[in-house]
């Protein structure tokens, strides 16, 4: 059955991993054959073109109701939940729109909380209630679902974040005389990415082997820039300075996506995930890195525990520099550690990539317009 989908969802040129995930998405849906349009999530009305059909512009007091109306023309529509794309208090003007919805919706929910306030509970009820289908990308965020919010484990689809092929033709140890090796953390920056706990590890580091490059790549998350500032990065480079790690450590302030960010990602020797957070059931970055067969340092989150737990990475607890020291140290001088962990990833990288992910969301969205249409007769 050929389904016609909408996206309601940030989309580029909107700077943030949703908008990035659904870009990703969309493009290996009509690769596939699909006819998809996408309803785009601003602040401020944005130069539009192909795929996007519509945008809801955040304080536009009809906006729910002309967003519906767009994803009522397709077959199915295809929301993406966070939190913080949509306006009103914890994002509760999405129930607006839910309720004027008439086509069966499958929601993708980015964040699954173990302890919601009242109101972001209300709301996800409110999502759940109005959805024909759930995703997850983890198993950890359905077990929530279930325990949480009395979810049906079969109401629930498990379906990964989704990667480019970005796997090495050989995966084999780079050559001592090619200089320091890498550690590589890109993402938007903002306070609870754990890259002080990083850098002091480095500094711990140093008593004991020549220390990496660590690389660190990505803009200030655009929210975070216009409450703060560069207050957090600035933070880091003072750090920085105050270990006398100038020498050792670089930033690079741009957002990278495409070829660029998959070039960085194939050069780095260790990618390293400090995250405070123990809540994060999705992560982009770490389904990026596995599926490009990159060795993985990470701390205990929820998606990283899941993906990691075959061999792929190593885990630390969050917070902990010595820790952080240690596994840099195992992955980068024990023989045959960076190789074995490579080698996981790449058999993890099959199941990950978009053209998969694609089909499943294809294979979803065809089953629920089969309901929909039976429901009717």
């Amino acid at each position: 059955m050929s389904v016609r989908l909408a996206m309601l969802s940030t989309f580029p040129s909107t700077p943030c991993g949703i908008a990035t995930f659904s870009a990703a998405l969309v493009q290996h849906l009509r690769e596939a054959g699909a006819d998809v349009g996408v309803v785009r999530l601003v602040d401020a009305p944005q130069e539009r073109s192909a795929p996007v059909v519509h945008e809801w512009v955040a304080d536009d007091p009809d906006g729910a109701a002309a967003a519906a109306a767009t994803l009522d023309a397709y077959d199915v529509a295809v929301l993406q939940h966070e939190y913080g794309i949509y306006g009103g208090a914890d994002g509760q003007d999405v129930l607006d729109l839910l309720a004027r919805v008439r086509v069966p919706v499958v929601t993708v929910l980015h964040t699954v909380l173990t302890r919601p306030t009242p109101n972001q509970h209300r709301i996800l009820a409110g999502i759940v209630a109005a959805s024909s289908a759930l995703v997850t990308m983890t198993t950890t965020a359905r077990d929530r679902l279930v325990a949480g919010w009395g979810v049906d484990p079969a109401d629930v689809v498990v379906i990964p974040h989704g990667a480019e092929d970005n796997r090495p033709p050989v995966v084999a140890p780079r050559p001592a005389s090619d200089g320091p090796r890498t550690v590589l953390t890109w993402g938007l920056l903002s306070d609870g990415k754990g890259i002080e706990w990083a850098l002091l590890a480095l500094a711990e580091l140093r008593e004991r082997m020549p220390l990496p490059t660590y690389l660190v790549v990505g803009q200030t998350h655009p929210r975070v820039l216009e409450r703060e500032g560069e207050a957090y990065r600035d933070r880091l480079v003072a750090l920085t300075r105050e270990h006398d790690l100038t020498g050792s450590v670089r930033f690079d302030a741009r957002y990278l996506s495409g070829p660029d960010l998959r070039a960085v990602v194939r050069e780095a020797d260790v990618v390293l995930l400090p995250y405070d957070s123990r809540e994060q059931v999705t992560s982009g970055v770490l389904t990026e890195a596995v599926a490009a067969c990159r060795p993985v340092v990470s701390t205990r989150f929820p998606h990283a525990v899941e993906l990691l737990s075959s061999g792929a990475g190593l885990l630390v607890p969050q917070r902990d520099p010595s820790a952080i020291a240690a596994a840099l140290e195992r992955v980068l001088t024990v023989e045959g550690v960076a190789e074995g962990m490579s080698a996981t990833a790449c058999g993890l990288a099959d199941a990950l990539l978009w053209p998969a992910v694609a089909r499943r969301y294809l294979g979803l969205a065809a089953t629920v317009r089969r309901a929909a249409l039976r429901t009717a007769v």
